[in-house]
């Protein structure tokens, strides 16, 4: 049985006077125990709200979550608050995408480590100090003793995630979600947080949902990517398979807007045009096509569905690139003016 399942997910933000905006709509995926999964697109396409409804971390408020989350046979999104507590940091747990504004900047390292430590497992005093001690180590922070006694502001941003993951691990959770981890910082921290993150998964056996915008961070890391696009998973393989052979067009623009360092001096990059913003509602057609290079008028035919396009490779498209090269039309009409709403 499969370590979490994710069925028909929706998210809608409600508010007075306003239109709904439903920030995830039917997001399906599964996780095996010790799978490293990517969750990828662009910013606004639903990725940290996705996180946020498995954690249970929405408000109750102007949110209305729908769908199944079932995380080890256990129903997430009908577990009382204080069940969900228990659960979160013992057996599920999240680094979040900004250290600086996640960590009490009015509390020392320590004792916010020490914290899960005590909720969790009951530590206390000297026992828990020697915990979080070794867990600062473990990350690669020196001199832990001393980093214990310091406050956010005090450490670097690299250790500030450092401390962030020490956290999110000191109970040994069995499902670790990393929220854009590796966002502000340079690429050198970033490669040592992707290894380090890498390390624990291996190590402690323990599942790792990924997400990130970068599908670089994503190509030596995760065994599985699912990429998202206005609130809807557009395409699901391998990581080899979709870096060989991505066939939805926004999973090959992606692929596509990333330097590589065997291109020829001078070549231009080949950017996505537009903004998430330029979409079109799903029950119009397909929400990427004002933004695609190869739609056609059976794009705007109705919501495209995820079809099998190989084993392990599903992609929600009806033209899709990298299967029939001669689809793509020099001509395209406007799918706004075609019948699409812009949303």
């Amino acid at each position: 049985m499969a370590l979490l399942t994710v069925d028909n997910l929706s998210v809608t933000f409600t508010g007075n006077n306003q239109r709904p905006v439903r920030a995830v709509d039917g997001v399906s995926f599964g996780m095996d125990e010790g799978e490293v999964l990517g969750l990828v697109g662009e910013s606004g396409c639903g990725k940290s709200v996705t996180s946020l409804a498995l954690m249970g971390l929405l408000p109750t408020r102007g949110v209305e979550v729908g769908g199944r989350v079932h995380f080890d046979g256990t129903d997430v999104l009908s577990l009382p608050s204080r069940r969900l507590r228990d659960m979160r940091g013992s057996q599920l747990a999240m680094i979040f995408q900004d250290p600086l504004s996640s960590l009490n900047p009015v509390v020392p390292i320590g004792r916010q480590v020490t914290e899960t430590l005590r909720r969790h497992k009951g530590m206390r005093g000297r026992a828990a100090r020697d915990r979080a001690a070794e867990l600062l180590d473990r990350v690669g922070i020196p001199d832990p003793a001393r980093r214990l006694t310091e406050y956010p502001h005090q450490l670097s941003g690299g250790m500030r995630q450092r401390a962030l993951i020490a956290m999110a691990v000191a109970c040994a959770p069995r499902l670790l979600i990393a929220d854009e981890p590796t966002t502000a910082l340079d690429v050198t921290i970033q490669a040592q947080i992707l290894d380090l993150l890498g390390e624990l998964a291996r190590s402690e056996g323990t599942s790792l949902l990924m997400i990130t915008h970068d599908l670089g961070v994503v190509a030596g890391l995760c065994d599985n990517i699912n990429v998202l696009y206005a609130g809807r998973v557009i395409e699901v393989s391998s990581r080899k398979q979709l870096f060989a052979s991505p066939h939805h067009p926004y999973t090959a623009g992606l692929l596509g807007s990333v330097p590589r360092l065997d291109a020829p001096r001078g070549e231009a990059l080949t950017p996505i045009r537009g903004s998430i913003n330029d979409t079109i509602d799903w029950d119009d057609g397909c929400a990427f096509a004002p933004r695609c290079d190869h739609y056609t008028m059976e794009c705007l035919t109705g919501t495209p569905e995820l079809v099998r396009a190989g084993e392990g490779h599903q992609h929600r498209c009806v033209n899709p690139v990298n299967l029939d090269p001669g689809s793509a039309h020099a001509d395209r009409p406007d799918p706004v003016a075609e019948g699409g709403n812009v949303r």
